[in-house]
């Protein structure tokens, strides 16, 4: 049941990965990327057979009228498309456009987890060292279970990624894994909606 309390479930968060890499530093992230998104297609797969939920969660990139679709189209219409067409959501995928670093900072991420009673969060994406270490300390924060799957993850400077994973297992207690090894707990998910109820904790 949506929204039921229940915390058992998985959800698979794919960070910043709609990208036209046409930012600063983006000559630094893309090989990274290369090597990260067959790893990613394949975890992104694996999720979808298993009805654990895929949920987008990317900049805008300042472009404040734009909606996930028109992010999608930029990002295909660009050189690196093809960084982005293996893991380009589909109709069942979730997205929620962020502004800021954290995928929790002022979006809705809190409450779309509580109502598809996830209790662990699989962070995947970029960039390792920033949005994803952001994101994993304000999901600990919010006493969800973290797993990051190291060859699922980019970064722009391996030695501040490799701090940020180490980080992240040391101090908020996440997982680091191989994408391999990540094991979807979730079943069947809820579709969004319910009770308009925030429960203490995961605000």
């Amino acid at each position: 049941m949506s929204g039921s309390g229940a915390t058992d479930g998985s959800a698979l968060v794919v960070i910043d990965m709609i990208n036209t890499y046409d930012h600063e530093d983006a000559e630094l992230l893309a090989p990274s990327a290369e090597r990260v998104v067959p790893v990613l297609a394949e975890l992104i797969g694996r999720a979808r057979q298993t009805d654990v939920p895929v949920i987008y969660a990317n900049d805008n990139f300042g472009l404040w009228r734009s909606h996930h679709g028109e992010l999608v189209e930029s990002a295909l219409s660009r050189p690196h498309a093809g960084l982005v067409e293996p893991i380009r959501p589909d109709d069942a995928s979730l997205f929620v456009v962020k502004a800021r670093h954290s995928i929790f900072h002022d979006t809705p991420m809190s409450y779309l987890l509580w109502q598809l009673s996830v209790g662990t969060v699989v962070l995947t994406g970029q960039v390792t060292e920033q949005c994803v270490l952001y994101s994993a300390l304000d999901a600990h924060i919010r006493h969800l279970d973290v797993t990051v799957p190291r060859d699922a993850v980019a970064s722009i400077h391996p030695h501040l990624a490799a701090a940020a994973l180490e980080m992240m297992e040391r101090n908020m207690g996440a997982r680091i894994v191989l994408a391999k090894d990540v094991d979807f707990r979730g079943t069947r998910w809820p579709v969004p909606g319910g009770t308009p109820h925030q429960p203490g904790g995961r605000l």
